[in-house]
């Protein structure tokens, strides 16, 4: 068997789906760019999110913003001295692993949680947010997890949120919802007292001015990361994202963009 069906079996249980194998069939001529070659070309291709606020999302004009487009646009600020280096590329959840093996971009900072299965696929930057499993409610009573003992709770159907609240709150009764619109729908109605889901997707919803109130105690973390191509010759472009990382850890710049974008780093 070659190596070209072996890659298409292994990410296919990856769950990465037909969108990784139609890129493999039609691989991009050239892989993500070296640091020197990205240097050189003037731009900085960047896979993100535009339907996640307060990650990624378009305004009423169309323009992205949130705090990872600011990460991107601050490393290509780094570079060149101008945010406008960055070249965003807005994919889907199938799309963001694939869109960097293809070098369709040369890195990916688009909601994606470091995990062994990926790093089989891409590598991994050190953590620049710790986002998780938070719970979100309007009823005044609740104020920690522990209160949602024999309460109704909200969690989409077939998500992780189900395993992590059984094990965690076993008291709970579980009502399954089809999206986040159900589930918010049903927190409206006051169908349910709470709903656990994506802390990140929750705090965009709890913003100032919300009848929603995000629990600052989350059930569980996730270390949000930037995706690389994997291979040695990709190593410069990884090291120069860790030690941007770590400076801006340093300074403050990523505590200060979190904060005013409204997110929390999940505690448990």
């Amino acid at each position: 068997m070659g190596h070209r069906y072996i890659w298409r079996w292994l990410l296919l249980g990856l769950g990465v789906g037909g969108c990784m194998i139609g890129w493999l069939k039609n691989p991009a001529p050239v892989t993500a760019a070296e640091l020197a070659r990205i240097q050189r070309r003037g731009h900085l291709r960047v896979a993100v999110k535009d339907n996640l606020k307060p990650l990624g999302f378009r305004t009423e004009t169309g323009q992205l913003q949130g705090f990872e487009i600011d990460l991107a646009q601050r490393l290509a600020q780094d570079l060149w001295g101008e945010a406008e280096a960055a070249l965003l590329v807005p994919v889907s959840n199938a799309e963001r692993l694939p869109a960097v093996v293809s070098g369709t971009v040369d890195l990916a900072i688009a909601n994606l949680s470091d995990s062994d299965n990926r790093r089989r696929v891409v590598q991994f930057s050190q953590p620049y947010y710790v986002s998780g499993t938070g719970i979100l409610t309007t009823h005044p009573g609740i104020r920690r997890p522990r209160d949602l003992t024999h309460r109704s709770v909200a969690v989409l159907q077939g998500s992780r949120a189900i395993a992590i609240v059984q094990s965690a709150l076993p008291g709970v009764h579980l009502v399954g919802v089809n999206s986040y619109q159900g589930a918010q729908q049903a927190l409206d109605r006051q169908e349910v007292d709470a709903f656990v889901g994506d802390a990140v997707v929750l705090q965009g919803w709890a913003q100032p001015g919300s009848q929603y109130r995000y629990l600052p105690q989350g059930l569980a973390t996730h270390r949000l990361a930037i995706a690389l191509p994997k291979g040695t010759q990709f190593a410069s472009v990884r090291q120069w994202v860790d030690q941007r990382l770590q400076s801006l850890q340093q300074e403050g710049w990523l505590e200060e963009r979190q904060q005013y974008w409204g997110l929390n780093n999940v505690q448990r």
